[in-house]
């Protein structure tokens, strides 16, 4: 019995060393969402956000959606108010560069690296990484800093060069970037 009251004594010492942390029980990755909807409130997808070593995983799944390629932005403000959801303001971009990968003044940080297809049944995936953004809101390129950011969809492709906006034409749908935890 004495055995065992010191083995019980030693194994509770090991969780008050705060120095001690298990492997499992790190702090996750940040990570954020967006909801969208379109301009009459109706569901058109997520996008989430998760901050990874080499910069920010993005997943995007679409849905309700018109059938072809659609442009995706980070937009500056977190604000999604219908119809037109131009309270979103411009693309996310705090080095105040030229809009579009192509062009050779830079890129927006609120640019992604390609457009989103949309098929036959209205729905349309894509997934990348982007080093040039940040979940930290300390972060100088963070989304989640100064109130936070948006995520809009636009009526068409992106040229991917046309400043401001790659000539995406309309906003339709919109979801503001939260954090998760």
């Amino acid at each position: 019995m004495r055995l065992s009251a010191i083995a019980l004594s030693v194994s509770l010492s090991f969780l008050a060393v705060p120095s001690f942390v298990p492997a499992f029980a790190k702090t996750a990755a940040p990570t954020a969402h967006a909801d969208l909807k379109n301009s009459k409130g109706e569901d058109a997808g997520t996008v989430t956000f998760k901050q990874v070593k080499k910069g920010v995983q993005i997943k995007i799944a679409l849905k309700n959606l018109p059938v072809g390629e659609h442009a995706v932005h980070i937009h500056a403000k977190p604000l999604c108010e219908a119809p037109d959801f131009k309270t979103a303001a411009g693309h996310f971009n705090p080095e105040t560069k030229q809009h579009g990968f192509e062009n050779p003044m830079g890129h927006h940080d609120g640019d992604l690296p390609r457009n989103v297809m949309i098929g036959e049944g209205h729905v349309g995936t894509a997934s990348f990484t982007l080093s040039y953004i940040s979940l930290d809101p300390a972060a100088p390129n963070s989304i989640l800093a100064n109130g936070g950011t948006s995520v809009v969809v636009h009526e068409k492709a992106d040229d991917m060069k046309t400043d401001p906006t790659g000539n995406a034409g309309n906003r339709l749908a919109c979801g503001v970037v939260s954090p998760t935890n």
